[in-house]
């Protein structure tokens, strides 16, 4: 049974809560451990994950009074970067869901999904270096990914924290929703993947995260699988038969047009 997280699994995606609202759901062993647990699952039956904080907090960062007494030993094992690194390689998509503080491990935990949403309560950052430590779940390498260099300097070099509207416009966030709309609008981000092509959902996947030396190359091979497809077949068959009932309904819409007044021949009387 999972105690530091909520897990509601269904068909096709699995929704994940952050649920230590005592401590602002900070990052403890337990909840990453529970954390592996589901990755082992969607690792062998691959669906969407959403990732979402319980009562108004994403995750407030790593659990201080843990992170005090971790040794040397402790940080070249990586004890949040290996659960961030195997959540972002997930097969299918990872959604997070921010709300309320996304703070140092908290902020990595976000920065390692595919797509970040947020609500105008969120304040994101990477304070570690005020605590003697640097941000090393992540951060140094992936979020200069997502904002730039310059930008991921400010943030790791000053600790200073993002309001919301600062987040949207870095791209850190892709779209901000109020709080009671945040599940509601991951969810339909999460429908719209899911009507796409599972397998190529997968591969595109496979294929931005891959280093920029494997492209074009990789792309090319991934298309040729695809390419061979059945669901391939199936789903262009599909749009090339819709397209034609489209221009037949279309053809019988069209109002017919009218006869054209005949002309008298010039100097007849009337």
């Amino acid at each position: 049974m999972a105690e530091a997280l909520r897990i509601e699994a269904r068909d096709d995606r699995t929704l994940v809560t952050l649920d230590r609202p005592a401590v602002r759901n900070a990052i403890d062993q337990a909840m990453v451990d529970e954390l592996h647990a589901v990755c082992a699952e969607l690792e062998t039956s691959p669906r969407v994950l959403i990732i979402t904080g319980a009562e108004g907090v994403f995750a407030s960062g790593a659990d201080i009074r843990q992170l005090r007494d971790r040794t040397a030993d402790d940080a070249r094992r990586g004890i949040n970067s290996s659960v961030f690194r195997r959540i972002r390689e997930l097969p299918m998509p990872v959604i997070a869901a921010v709300d309320g503080y996304a703070l140092g491990g908290g902020a990595e935990l976000a920065y390692a999904a595919d797509i970040r949403i947020g609500t105008p309560r969120v304040r994101m950052g990477n304070p570690e270096t005020g605590l003697g430590i640097i941000a090393a779940a992540g951060a140094t390498w992936r979020l200069p990914e997502i904002v730039g260099h310059a930008r991921a300097s400010e943030l790791l070099l000053t600790g200073r924290t993002l309001d919301a509207e600062e987040a949207l416009a870095w791209g850190l966030l892709s779209s901000l929703h109020e709080p009671d709309e945040l599940i509601g609008a991951a969810h339909a981000l999460a429908d719209r993947i899911c009507t796409n092509g599972a397998r190529a959902t997968e591969l595109t996947k496979r294929a931005l995260l891959a280093p920029a030396g494997q492209h074009p190359a990789i792309e090319l091979e991934l298309q040729a699988e695809l390419f061979e497809s059945d669901e391939k077949h199936r789903r262009m068959t599909a749009f090339l038969e819709r397209r034609a009932q489209r221009a037949d309904a279309s053809k019988q819409t069209e109002a017919p047009k009218q006869p054209e007044p005949s002309k008298k021949p010039e100097g007849e009387s009337r």
